[in-house]
């Protein structure tokens, strides 16, 4: 899942999707709901109290997966970074049964923590996006993976930077923490040289390296 959530995938070279086809794996990269390039209305359809029905899309795809050949049925995981990061949790909490695995790279758990400890000058920016704090507070509150993250069944995988000024590294804490204390599987790699991505070289091949080891071991490759 892309990031954005005003963004598109488009058939260019991405390293971390060409690994993962090169490791074995076939690779969907949807434009749901919010996703640009279809027109202002198709950006507008997951604003604020719209949020999870981008989330919907993306189990649409999980089930258009299921009906291919190439694909195994219980061995379809979800991977995404930065606002892509907050789907893979929320699809691993609204739909626990269609996904054998996740990965969560740089991403939103909880919206109320994001939206007050991003950066001052991206604030106002992703409010007009996820809703504001002052009035939109309890939807907020209900589309954040981390206040259901008792629904989550599959193995988690986690990468963050610490010096991240968008998605500061204490989402991902507060996910890590939370699956820790229910005993459910959780690997975490934290990058202290890192920002909001992970782009030295020596990072992405530790990074990458280790969620292909992951995804082999969980998916039973």
């Amino acid at each position: 899942m892309h990031g954005g959530p005003e963004s598109q995938f488009n058939p260019y070279f991405n390293p971390v999707i060409q690994f993962l086809v090169g490791h074995g794996y076939v690779v969907a990269a949807p434009n749901v709901r919010g996703s640009t390039g279809y027109g202002k209305r198709f950006s507008h359809l997951d604003d604020v109290e719209r949020r999870e029905d981008s989330v919907r899309d993306l189990a649409m795809v999980n089930r258009w997966l299921r009906t291919r050949a190439d694909v195994h049925p219980d061995r379809i995981a979800v991977l995404g970074g930065s606002y892509g990061g907050y789907m893979v949790l929320a699809a691993l909490t609204l739909d626990p049964e269609l996904w054998a695995a996740g990965c969560d790279i740089v991403g939103i758990a909880n919206f109320r923590t994001f939206l007050e400890r991003t950066a001052s000058y991206r604030r106002a920016l992703r409010e007009a996006e996820y809703g504001s704090l002052a009035r939109d507070g309890a939807v907020l509150d209900r589309i954040s993976p981390i206040h259901r993250v008792d629904r989550i069944r599959a193995p988690l995988f986690v990468i963050h930077g610490a010096n991240d000024p968008r998605v500061p590294v204490t989402e991902a804490e507060q996910i890590v923490a939370a699956l820790r204390a229910r005993n459910q599987r959780v690997e975490y790699l934290r990058f202290d040289n890192e920002g909001h991505g992970i782009f030295r070289r020596e990072n992405r091949v530790a990074a990458y390296g280790a969620l292909a080891r992951f995804f082999d071991d969980v998916l039973g490759r």
